[in-house]
């Protein structure tokens, strides 16, 4: 695929709004390429990191090897994503912490969307398609009500499995990598590690999520080519479960400690905006929610017809 300049300045773009789902917890940065356009495009890179890469790297130079892992694509994808985590990570957090409603109102318009858009992606419907929906609903559902392990585990193993289970999980749409780590017990050992600096945590987490990226992309890349229709479908409901997740009014259950030692929210329950104690802000959500849902077809007229 021929791109130009501006091309690779949407891809950016896109990895910016990927980089800044994922700093939210509950939100995938996999919804966002999806509903994007570049999902497929972003499996299939990944799944080009294989040992015919390094044959190609020996055999015909770097130029070559570049062209086959579509390093262009993947180059700025991860410079946006970086940017977004670096840059919007605080901002984020504020927000989350001082205006979630308004916050998960944007995003519960953005992903109600995209339902809407992936589903019209499904070009036959059968049998198979509506129960793979069905299904992949009611499993995203399901994680997001069930508690976390509670305690915290720092064997290498361990943190090795929770990192290739939270990258799955990051570019699976509708299911937030980070969210994985708080059910498994693992958020706190991963936070604090990165505080704190430790190399040795960093690079098990790390090493992990590069053998379950990889293994995962290879999954999904072959389920498209085989089951396209019903691999949507299921996608499709996945995002739809998760939409208890982000659903704007919480009543709190649960409270854990973070890293600064703060009693935060952790469990909660999905309340109607009139049961909720306080001020629901409900017509300033309300629009946002409208925002959040317009954005999805702005992003769609930025280059996803092009694939």
């Amino acid at each position: 695929m021929q791109r130009r300049f501006k091309d690779y300045l949407i891809l950016s773009f896109k990895g910016m709004a990927m980089g800044a789902a994922d700093v939210v917890p509950g939100v995938s940065g996999g919804t966002i390429a999806f509903i994007s356009g570049i999902y497929e495009e972003l499996i299939s890179s990944l799944n080009n990191i294989n040992f015919s890469l390094f044959k190609t790297l020996k055999q015909n130079g770097l130029k070559s090897a570049w062209n086959q892992l579509n390093g262009n694509f993947l180059s700025a994808l991860l410079i946006g994503i970086g940017i977004s985590v670096l840059s919007l990570a605080k901002g984020l957090s504020w927000l989350l912490e001082n205006h979630p409603i308004l916050l998960w109102s944007f995003f519960f318009g953005l992903v109600l969307a995209s339902i809407i858009f992936i589903g019209k992606q499904i070009n036959k419907w059968s049998l198979a398609v509506i129960l793979g929906g069905l299904i992949g609903a009611v499993v995203a559902y399901y994680i997001t009500t069930i508690p976390s392990l509670g305690t915290s585990n720092s064997s290498t193993w361990f943190l090795f499995l929770s990192g290739a289970l939270a990258i799955c999980a990051m570019i699976l749409p509708g299911i937030s990598g980070a969210f994985i780590l708080v059910l498994l017990g693992a958020y706190q050992p991963v936070l604090d590690a990165l505080n704190n600096k430790d190399l040795k945590t960093i690079l098990v987490v790390g090493l992990g999520a590069i053998v379950g990226l990889l293994s995962f992309s290879k999954l999904l890349k072959w389920l498209f080519n085989n089951y396209r229709n019903v691999t949507l479908a299921v996608l499709t409901g996945f995002i739809l479960g998760s939409l208890n997740k982000i659903w704007p009014w919480k009543k709190v259950l649960s409270f854990r400690t973070n890293s600064k030692g703060e009693e935060v929210p952790f469990l909660e329950q999905s309340i109607s905006p009139f049961s909720f104690e306080g001020d629901n802000q409900l017509i300033l959500a309300i629009i946002l929610i409208i925002i959040g849902f317009a954005t999805i077809f702005i992003l769609e007229k930025l280059g996803s017809k092009k694939q």
